[in-house]
């Protein structure tokens, strides 16, 4: 207790709690789009579940990991090498959620374009159900690795940590909803969500073979590709408002 109280009394744990939850908020985006894509296939009725379901999951892979941190750490130590490259379990583990990334964001974008009939019944929508939490945990775990190892690279306290973490699930939470309704209404910033999934697959492949790609780089394009999608959708409902004054005059 006294040292938690010495803790909340340093100007500098603020800071670094701050800059944390900064960044695991901005690190847990990329985790929102991809439940809300996801649970966005699913019925109406079992959408809400499984998005709480999926960032409740990351919540407790997140607590657990920070409860084996000494472990989480050894996991950036080369296992092996390919041609003098050292690969850690993190890398392989980076690598194999990218190319899940690639995998899955390809075939939306294919049932997009392509859209093929849907099978109907309640079987199908229990494995429907299954599926999407299956997927979410995947990605949970890929996500949850490395926002605990960036957050150890940040700072050494543990209740930092925690916090900074419960912080930044918790704004997942509230977000979740309105994001993946503003989704499903619009059928082009999908489009733009699947390409942005692509990118932070070939980025967490990049990170997995050693490339460190700033994270700046990729929100800033992500930023300016959401805001000419607002420009494009602000454009399309002025010319809509313009054609309905039209027809009833």
């Amino acid at each position: 207790m006294d040292s938690l109280l010495q803790l909340a009394s340093d100007p500098t744990a603020w800071a670094a709690l701050a800059t944390l939850v900064v960044m695991e908020v901005v690190l847990g985006i990329d985790n929102l789009i991809f439940i809300s894509i996801l649970t966005n296939k699913l019925p109406p009725e079992h959408q809400q579940k499984a998005r709480r379901i999926g960032i409740g999951l990351a919540l407790i892979l997140r607590l657990g990991l920070l409860a084996t941190i000494a472990y989480i750490v050894a996991l950036t130590q080369p296992v092996f090498e390919v041609f003098g490259k050292g690969f850690s379990w993190r890398d392989l583990i980076l690598i194999a959620g990218g190319l899940f990334l690639l995998w899955k964001a390809t075939k939306e974008i294919h049932h997009t374009v392509d859209p093929e009939p849907e099978t109907l019944g309640s079987s199908a929508v229990r494995l429907g159900f299954t599926a999407a939490i299956g997927q979410i945990l995947v990605l949970d775990l890929v996500f949850s690795i490395d926002s605990i190892i960036t957050a150890v690279g940040m700072t050494e306290h543990v209740p930092i940590m925690v916090i900074a973490v419960v912080t930044a699930v918790t704004v997942m939470l509230l977000a979740a909803d309105p994001l993946s309704r503003f989704i499903a209404a619009n059928p082009t910033v999908v489009m733009l969500a699947l390409g942005f999934l692509i990118m932070i697959g070939m980025t967490l492949i990049a990170e997995g073979f050693g490339a460190h790609v700033s994270k700046g780089y990729i929100y800033t394009a992500m930023a300016f590709s959401a805001g000419v999608e607002g420009l494009n959708m602000l454009a399309r409902r002025r010319r809509r408002a313009q054609t309905g004054t039209i027809t009833k005059s």
